[in-house]
């Protein structure tokens, strides 16, 4: 890692300590929802280029406080009393890190071509289909090959609704455009509206954990949040194993971006001694973090060690990520970053419902990757002093909720007034020059031009 020292120094520039739109802001309210003390937020300082990953979301807040709340938990969880310093450039340069990445020199591949946004006969719709088993379900549920031409003919033919529901009925995935207030009127977005960005449970009164060695973190995730989430671990000293099922590897790329730092393996859970093997890891395992789908792992006899509804293994910390959330109607469903922007109305707020647009990074993967990796952080810390198995719960559709409702955005409303005067009904700026006692406004509107008398008031 011969950079090692060049990315330590990025982080030396100016610091600055505000808590305005971008910098404490977000991070007090994450801190706030996982229960830390809000003491702590005083050690926190930001700094680095700003102007940093543009949209008209307030994307860059989103990824400062994800990557501030996972530091100052870390600083606090390692009894380090010194400051948290937060660059924008290692911030905004993280959060695209897919897009950094060479293997050998060579360009990483992103989206496979049959990824991406379709014209549909009402509408958008989009699909993800980078994985092949994906890629199969898509075209079984269209009935048709593999060619460009021919799926987007197939998609052209039906409204975006009847394509989703015909593709994640076949195993796939895909989902309509929607508006934000279409998603805000649909079943899974009022559930999404109506619970917390995170949710922490304690499961029993186990004891406090001896801990001996490095943290031990069982990683059944895939495609950036949880991996992010899991080498962020990784980088701090734990030791992260990630388990796979032998017959759908991760895709080489995103393997390489992702799994620094960690081992990997694949079990077949199917197979008794995997799965007895699975079992053995896992009782000696201090985290696990998991991407399945709520019951998904139900057949192997593995639920409730998921942190279902009969609890877990004592002293354990479980941390479960999804695409939707885990309840109404979209609960068991899976998706991506790229089809929750779609779906959520985030692609139309960055663009149109005519020409839909997408956030400068994925974001939503990213920043709930940072938070579900300060989230375990915290319950270790918490476990430690009052024991407790614990559960943690975070979804894509919430970080993205939080993205468009929870942090501060940019509203030029807010800073303009109005005034009648000669000139007729006036709309303008305020001006940018405030203090404590100085002027609200301008004390007279403007007149006709050239119509005042030459002499002073």
């Amino acid at each position: 890692m011969e950079d090692v020292d060049h990315v330590h120094s990025v982080h030396e520039g100016t610091v600055r300590t505000g808590t305005g739109t971008g910098t404490g802001t977000g991070t007090a309210s994450l801190w706030s929802l996982l229960g830390g003390d809000p003491a702590l937020l005083g050690r926190v300082g930001y700094g680095g280029v700003s102007g940093l990953l543009p949209a008209r979301l307030p994307v860059m807040d989103l990824a400062r406080a994800t990557v501030a709340v996972c530091a100052l938990a870390a600083a606090e969880r390692a009894g380090l009393p010194g400051p948290v310093r937060v660059d924008d450039g290692a911030v905004a340069t993280a959060f695209v890190s897919e897009r950094h990445l060479r293997v050998d020199g060579r360009a990483p591949e992103s989206f496979a071509p049959l990824s991406r946004f379709w014209r549909a006969a009402d509408g958008w719709v989009r699909t993800h289909a980078n994985y092949p088993h994906h890629k199969a379900a898509l075209l079984a549920a269209l009935g048709t090959g593999d060619a460009v031409d021919a799926v987007a003919a197939a998609i052209a033919e039906r409204t975006a609704v009847d394509v989703e529901t015909a593709v994640y009925g076949a195993g796939g995935l895909a989902v309509a455009l929607r508006t934000p207030e279409e998603w805000a009127g649909h079943e899974q977005g009022r559930a999404v509206a109506a619970r917390p960005l995170l949710a922490r449970e304690r499961l029993d009164e186990a004891a406090p954990r001896a801990r001996s060695g490095r943290l031990r973190v069982l990683d059944l995730t895939r495609v950036i949040a949880g991996p992010v989430a899991t080498r962020t671990l990784a980088l701090l000293g734990a030791d992260v194993l990630r388990v796979d099922p032998p017959g759908r590897p991760e895709l080489p790329d995103q393997h390489a971006d992702t799994d620094i730092g960690k081992r990997t393996v694949s079990l077949d859970l199917a197979r008794p001694s995997d799965r007895r093997t699975f079992g053995e890891l896992l009782d000696t395992a201090d985290v696990l973090v998991t991407g399945y789908r709520p019951g998904a792992l139900d057949r192997f006899g593995l639920g409730d060690d998921l942190g279902g509804p009969g609890g877990t293994r004592p002293g354990l910390v479980v941390a479960r990520l999804s695409a939707w959330g885990d309840y109404g109607p979209w609960g068991e469903r899976r998706g991506f970053d790229s089809l929750v922007q779609v779906a959520t109305g985030l692609a139309v707020t960055e663009g149109s419902a005519a020409e839909p647009g997408a956030l400068p990074a994925q974001a939503l993967d990213h920043g709930t990757g940072y938070l579900l990796a300060a989230a375990v952080l915290r319950a270790l810390t918490e476990q430690d002093r009052e024991g407790g198995s614990r559960l943690v719960r975070l979804a894509l559709a919430q970080t993205g909720h939080w993205l468009s409702h929870g942090l501060p955005r940019y509203e030029p409303e807010r800073y303009l007034a109005a005034s009648d005067g000669p000139l007729g009904r006036l709309r303008y700026a305020r001006s940018p020059v405030a203090y404590e006692g100085g002027p609200a406004d301008w004390s007279r509107p403007p007149g006709r031009w050239g119509a005042d008398a030459p002499g002073w008031l």
